[in-house]
């Protein structure tokens, strides 16, 4: 039987896809990609390890698969916030908070995220479908800059430069909080970094 739209078997793998890059995140995170084993990916998840063999074809497979739903993820929430947001300043500021709010909540795949794209040589980053996810993210935000300093909210600034300035304060948040070297409470952490960005962009 059909549950909308999918059979039974289909949701039964989107299940088990699911369980199987969930456990490899923490895996991958704690172990690091070279000496993490599919094994031992199999043994988190509860499965067999021919069962993981049976939705990915290799460790580099599950790793890229395991990457590419958190980003996915990470994309959609903050799209969704952003356009929930009201004016430019809200927007900014939800961008700022979903991601910082996902990081926390999200180590395993920070730990994975960044190590792929804080390295440009690292092959995730060179594959064109991740490059298109991490600049439409920063694409997303650019448009609301241009929007807002059309509107005359903030100063002439080169929007896609910014853009991608904003990203990298965000993700040094991220990282500052992932390996305890921020002492502030996640209110104050995005609070902070809000009053950076709209001080130094504002008309």
């Amino acid at each position: 039987m059909a549950l909308a739209g999918k059979s039974k078997q289909d949701v039964v793998s989107e299940f088990r896809c699911g369980e199987i890059l969930a456990a490899a995140r923490t895996v991958f995170a704690t172990r690091g990609f070279n000496d993490a084993t599919v094994d031992e990916i199999a043994a988190a998840a509860g499965i067999a390890k021919g069962t993981v063999y049976l939705y990915f074809s290799s460790k580099k497979e599950i790793y890229l698969a395991a990457l590419k739903q958190g980003l996915l993820e990470l994309q959609e929430r903050t799209a969704a916030a952003m356009q929930a947001a009201q004016g430019v300043q809200g927007k900014l500021k939800a961008f700022v908070r979903t991601r910082i709010e996902y990081a926390d909540a999200n180590r395993d795949f920070i730990k994975i995220y960044h190590s792929e794209f804080g390295n440009l040589a690292n092959a995730a980053v060179r594959d064109s479908e991740f490059q298109q996810l991490y600049l439409k993210q920063a694409k997303s935000l650019e448009l609301v800059l241009q929007t807002a300093v059309k509107g005359g909210e903030l100063r002439r600034i080169r929007t896609d430069f910014a853009a991608f300035i904003i990203y990298d304060m965000v993700k040094s948040v991220m990282t500052q909080r992932l390996l305890g070297w921020s002492s502030g409470r996640l209110e104050d952490d995005i609070a902070t970094l809000n009053d950076l960005i709209w001080k130094g962009m504002a008309a």
